[in-house]
């Protein structure tokens, strides 16, 4: 029973964990151009959406984050803790940094490090997924890139379709819309990362599950999203009307496409590979050189890495107790780290005797 009570707890604080980074970066688009100028607006309209996309078509998604990844007879109540918790624990940090990190990723991550702890994991499907991962931001980008392009052109021959244009607010209310489906699309996909491992372990229904997962995400999203908002809608590039439709229309039909296929699909990628399309089209590539681009990127990277080592871990303490894995992925981890803080000290020293002029 106390197990139990864990579980529904971590999964709904993930949940809520959700709403506040991918789902809040729904509306980044809407945000950063002024389409919306409130926070907590924005918030609340993306809650709405996010619940009405979770009730109406999640439920495919839970299947393949219930029972496509590993097989859910592994799923018993403890294991369902821990990979929850290897999620959650990853996400929670990338919120508190105000990082839109992927919720897929993390979620998949962990599901995967228990699959490799109890050594039974569907690679196929997990192949197929990862596959996905890479292309649709990939198709993202391009997408808003050429979209970018035409429609600098357009706003340079019709100034009715600029910021202070006659179809201000018209372009505005679009804009908005987009932001919502884009949310709606984050409710079908991501609402199924919290409530994917009850459901395959028999703990709750497919439709409880969304249903409470939905309001859960909701809740996150108006409480915790700010931060998330902010990156996304004013620190990577600023958008007009037009070109935060855009991103925001493709991110949001791209995801509702992968859902109704049950693909787990990184929305918050999608979304900011969008927004970087439109900055390359404006300003050329050498957006990518943005410190905060990297940083996402960098994230993007090691976030399925560490909820997998954080949920391996975590099963080999208290389920599957083996103590020399225990022993070997800190060796590993603890080499990693002192390899890099090498390297970063050999750079220093380089840069010092460049600087002085001098040489060994």
């Amino acid at each position: 029973m106390v197990w139990t009570s864990i579980a529904f707890i971590i999964a709904f604080f993930f949940a809520m964990n959700i709403g506040a980074s991918g789902t809040a970066a729904s509306m980044g688009s809407a945000y950063g151009a002024d389409a919306i100028k409130s926070k907590r607006l924005a918030m609340v309209l993306v809650a709405l959406a996010a619940f009405l996309g979770a009730v109406l078509g999640g439920g495919e998604v839970v299947k393949t984050i219930g029972e496509g990844i590993i097989p859910s007879n592994l799923l018993s109540i403890k294991l369902v803790v821990l990979i929850l918790a290897g999620a959650t624990l990853t996400l929670f940090i990338a919120n508190i940094l105000g990082i839109p990190l992927s919720t897929s990723e993390v979620t998949v991550g962990s599901i995967v490090g228990a699959g490799i702890a109890f050594k039974s994991l569907y690679l196929n499907n997990l192949l197929v997924i990862v596959l996905f991962w890479v292309l649709v931001p990939i198709v993202s980008f391009l997408i808003t890139f050429l979209l970018g392009k035409i429609i600098s052109r357009a706003e340079k021959r019709w100034v009715t379709l600029t910021k202070n244009g006659k179809w201000k607010k018209w372009l505005a209310v679009l804009l908005v819309i987009g932001g919502c489906l884009e949310a709606f699309s984050a409710g079908m996909n991501n609402v199924a990362n919290a409530v994917g491992p009850l459901v395959g372990a028999g703990m709750i229904s497919t439709t409880k599950g969304i249903w409470i997962g939905g309001i859960f995400v909701s809740i996150g999203a108006i409480l915790l999203g700010g931060r998330v908002l902010e990156t996304n809608g004013k620190k990577i590039t600023r958008l007009s009307l037009l070109e935060g439709s855009a991103v925001s229309f493709t991110g949001g039909t791209l995801v509702i496409v992968a859902s109704l296929f049950g693909l787990p699909i990184p929305l918050t990628q999608v979304t900011t590979c969008g927004i970087l399309g439109v900055g390359a089209s404006q300003k050329g590539f050498g957006i990518w050189q943005k410190s905060v681009i990297q940083r996402i990127l960098k994230v993007w990277l090691i976030s399925p890495l560490a909820s997998l080592v954080i949920s391996y871990i975590l099963i080999n303490l208290l389920v599957e107790i083996n103590i020399y894995n225990i022993i070997i992925i800190v060796s590993t981890l603890i080499a990693t780290v002192g390899a890099l803080s090498l390297s970063a000290t050999i750079r220093k020293e380089n840069s010092t005797i460049h600087d002085d002029g001098g040489g060994i």
